[in-house]
């Protein structure tokens, strides 16, 4: 009898002691399949791009880099229990710790982490805007000028080569790293159709443009000043010289017919050079935008104020305003008084005092 409760209590603790290494080889099963089998060495997020070609053993050598890998061999066995051969390109961010199956499943199938492009509208050339879109993209920007320069191809969404750069509204944008060109641009025709609704599209034909005519006269608006309170009015003075057919003798056009984006001021012999952007030289509006003008200003072309304004001089004060007129006469008294100014201005001195206001402005708003 005793011997029977002895083997019964041997066979009892022997059970529980197999449930007791059973459960916590489970537990720890489920902590690296589900929690974490990769631990980050300095508790940071970290992210990789993964190429074309790459093998998984490359993938984990990057990954070790970063991370200690609790079990190897538990890691193995999951690869090898979720038939994991061949990691999909892309870019991956991966939390400070992060588990076998998450890990294995997004490089599987690749799920990966998006990216951000941004740029703003002080992008005026395509190679500069392809620069700055492929930035943190694997595409080239060689690739994507071809994109921007080929009329063929730009034919399907209504443009060319000179508007191309209207589709591409400044904004930040969320897209994946390895994204095709041909992606980028129904990405961008997605956002685009989006800013121009129905609403935006009445403005515009109300005003008798398209809205790539809205952002070549917003491209120039926002060459012609930074100062937020004249865009509205310059806005209206060039859909007023659009509607009556007269040249629109815009000198941001003039810098970028020359090429010449820091050309201070325009000459006579800037305004003879022979480009469709010279609109001193050509009528109507030049073929394309001069930079890619921000949705604050397209709205501000599109909901521009009726006015008579037809010619716009720098202030001889030199103080970023404009003086409008309504009749040539008036401008040319101050256009006249301006070329005074900065035919006899000391530009050392001009430069040294709007260094020192700026200064004194950036304190101000630090004590506010």
């Amino acid at each position: 009898m005793f011997k029977k409760r002895y083997l019964i209590r041997t066979i009892l603790i022997s059970i529980g002691i197999i449930a007791v290494f059973s459960c916590a080889f489970v537990a720890e099963q489920y902590y690296r399949w589900h929690v974490s089998n990769f631990r980050a060495k300095d508790g940071e997020p970290h992210a990789y791009n993964i190429y074309e070609g790459a093998t998984i053993d490359s993938v984990l050598n990057l990954l070790r880099e970063d991370y200690e890998i609790s079990s190897e061999t538990d890691l193995s066995l999951h690869m090898r229990y979720l038939r994991f051969n061949t990691p999909e390109p892309g870019h991956y961010r991966f939390s400070e710790q992060i588990g076998d199956r998450e890990l294995i499943e997004r490089l599987k199938y690749g799920y990966q982490t998006p990216v951000n492009i941004t740029w703003n509208n002080y992008v005026r050339t395509r190679e500069e805007l392809a620069g700055k879109v492929t930035n943190r993209l694997l595409m080239d920007s060689t690739v994507l000028l071809h994109y921007l320069e080929n009329d063929t191809f730009l034919v399907l969404y209504g443009l060319n080569k000179e508007t191309s750069r209207c589709l591409f509204i400044p904004n930040t944008y969320e897209v994946y790293w390895n994204i095709t060109p041909e992606q980028l641009f129904a990405r961008m025709q997605k956002e685009y159709n989006t800013f121009w609704n129905e609403e935006r599209r009445h403005k515009a034909d109300s005003i008798g443009l398209t809205p790539v005519e809205v952002a070549i006269i917003a491209s120039i608006v926002e060459g012609e000043s930074n100062n937020s309170r004249e865009l509205p009015i310059i806005a209206s003075l060039y859909i007023n010289r659009v509607r009556k057919g007269m040249l629109l003798q815009a000198c941001p056009t003039v810098k970028y017919a020359v090429g010449d984006f820091k050309l201070r001021r325009v000459l006579y012999r800037h305004l003879a050079t022979d480009s469709p952007y010279n609109t001193y030289k050509y009528p109507g509006l030049p073929p394309g935008p001069i930079r890619c003008p921000s949705p604050a200003t397209l709205d501000i072309v599109l909901n521009a104020p009726e006015t008579d304004v037809l010619f716009m001089c720098a202030n001889p004060a030199l103080n970023n305003t404009h003086i409008f007129s309504s009749s040539y006469s008036g401008h040319a008294a101050a256009a006249a008084e301006y070329r005074h100014t900065m035919d006899t201005i000391n530009w050392e001195q001009f430069d040294a005092r709007r260094k020192a206001e700026r200064e004194q402005a950036k304190q101000q708003a630090e004590q506010q």
